[in-house]
């Protein structure tokens, strides 16, 4: 008894140093030490249950992209030898699988058999979600392949057209088109317009043509007559040509809108309506397209006002005319402009008159009233008188002339006026040309002409807006320079008339 409980002890002693102290190659099943066998030794049959059981082959699942790799399991080592046991294989297995679940836990809490089924589950998920992955990313880059295609196309395309040449018209041209040049414009921008207007096949076409041609920086705004399916270089050389433009008017300071004759020469001084008419012919040849002498005059005494481009401010006096053939006298400025020659005789003058109306306006016409007391048409009127009666530099002067006798209520007595009446015209004039009523003849009657008499320059308005302070109420040009004097006094008015006559400045020539 004595024995068996002393050998008992030696099997525990065993076992707990086998358990606390292994050595490797007891771990791993080597050959046991001699003296040992049947010490802490296990039967096959002892370790049957581990070879059913599967956690050798429990699968590991490493993300590529977000999981960091588990690592590698240590070899686990075979289970440690038991001492005998009188104890039967049921209960050397129980104890066994503690032994196991201890040894499980000292290597740093794996997993037991059980939890293979979880674990299984979780790497299927993330297997399956990182298919989605890659497919959601194939479909991605297949649109991208797209997009780089179709970008990759249209670029070689635009390539192939920038080198091939623009279209162009061969020729023969066809009868003229009216282009219009945009103050500013690029010859870009009129290429577009040349295109639009049937002149050349494309806008490139003619911006090519038109950048080897240095004349190209000589074209001015206005209207420009080309001929219509033109070549490209043909057209460009039209456009450059002066005679191509049409529509181009300059009218001169003191013109007035009728023909005039000079008494001594018997020149015709051209007024507004036919220099209009020279200005609106399109073509060559004997028989251009015009707008006539006549036509214009006609148009010119249309009672429609506003359809002549009449301005507000001028509208009631110009109703009020005597003789409706000179009712748009003084409404067209003098400088130069430019207008549509393919316009009726209405749209012609409306277009001049609406733009020297805009002119007037800029120089203060509306508001000059405050010290002259004129109306803006009265103060139109005064303003032609200055300019057919004076020197720029005595403009001033004359438009207080004008201001001091209209308000002492003293006739004018101009010579311009007494010659707007007349067909021939001179500096002197007769004493029957200055008794001759007509309501214009500011000899034989007091106050302003009934119309301007003459297109009036912007000097001119600004002078009459605002005039140079003085008392004058007389003056008179004593010689072929243009030498005017100035005066209150009547009797020295008088000397100085003699002074002029002096110099044959007033000799008439009728």
């Amino acid at each position: 008894m004595t024995d068996r409980w002393a050998r008992a002890e030696e099997r525990y002693r065993q076992r707990e140093a086998d358990r606390r102290y292994r050595r490797d190659d007891q771990a791993w099943g080597r050959e046991p030490r001699a003296g040992t066998e049947g010490v802490g030794s296990a039967t096959d049959d002892e370790w049957d249950y581990l070879e059913d059981d599967d956690t050798n082959v429990i699968p590991r699942y490493v993300d590529d992209e977000f999981d960091e790799p588990e690592p590698e399991p240590e070899p686990e080592p075979a289970p440690a030898r038991r001492a005998a046991s009188t104890r039967t294989k049921s209960g050397a297995r129980t104890r066994q699988r503690s032994e196991s679940e201890a040894a499980e836990a000292r290597r740093g809490g794996r997993k037991r058999p059980g939890s293979r089924s979880k674990r299984t589950r979780v790497a299927s998920r993330k297997a399956a979600e990182r298919k989605r992955r890659r497919r959601t990313m194939l479909l991605i880059a297949g649109v991208f392949a797209v997009l780089f295609v179709g970008a990759a196309g249209f670029a070689a395309m635009k390539l192939m057209d920038g080198y091939a040449p623009a279209e162009d018209f061969a020729g023969p041209a066809g009868p003229p088109v009216i282009v219009r040049v945009q103050q500013g414009e690029t010859a870009l921008q009129i290429a577009d317009t040349m295109a639009e207007k049937g002149v050349v096949a494309s806008s490139a076409a003619f911006y090519e043509a038109a950048v080897r041609n240095t004349n190209m920086n000589s074209v001015q705004p206005g209207y420009y007559a080309i001929p219509s399916r033109s070549p490209a270089a043909d057209a460009v050389t039209a456009l450059v040509k002066p005679e191509s433009r049409v529509g181009a008017l300059v009218i001169s300071e003191g013109r007035q809108l009728h023909d005039q004759h000079d008494v001594n020469t018997g020149a015709r001084k051209e007024g507004i309506y036919t220099k209009i008419a020279a200005a609106s012919c399109i073509g060559t040849g004997p028989t251009p397209r015009c707008v006539t002498y006549q036509q214009l005059e006609a148009a010119g005494a249309s009672m429609d006002l506003a359809a002549l481009g009449v301005p507000e401010w001028a509208m009631e006096s110009v109703r009020q005319v005597p003789d409706r053939a000179r009712q748009l006298e003084g409404l067209i400025a003098a400088g130069s402009w430019d207008f549509d020659p393919t316009g009726s005789p209405e749209q012609i003058l409306k277009e001049l008159v609406s733009a020297s109306a805009a002119l007037y306006e800029s120089t203060g016409l509306l508001q000059s009233g405050g010290e002259t007391g004129l109306t803006p048409y009265e103060s139109l009127i005064a303003a032609s008188l200055v300019e057919r009666e004076a020197l720029p530099q005595d403009m001033g002067k004359v438009a207080r002339v004008i201001v001091n006798r209209l308000k002492v209520d003293q006739p004018l007595q101009f010579d311009s006026t007494v010659n707007y009446a007349l067909d021939t015209t001179e500096v002197a004039t007769t004493d029957a040309d200055r008794t001759r009523v007509t309501p214009w003849n500011t000899y034989a009657m007091s106050g302003l002409p009934a119309t301007p008499i003459a297109a009036p320059s912007a000097a001119a308005l600004r002078a009459v807006e605002q005039p140079e302070p003085g008392p004058w109420l007389y003056f008179v040009t004593i010689d072929q320079q243009g030498t005017t004097l100035f005066t209150q006094s009547y009797s020295e008015h008088l000397r100085n008339i003699d002074r002029a006559m002096e110099s044959g400045i007033l000799d008439s020539g009728r």
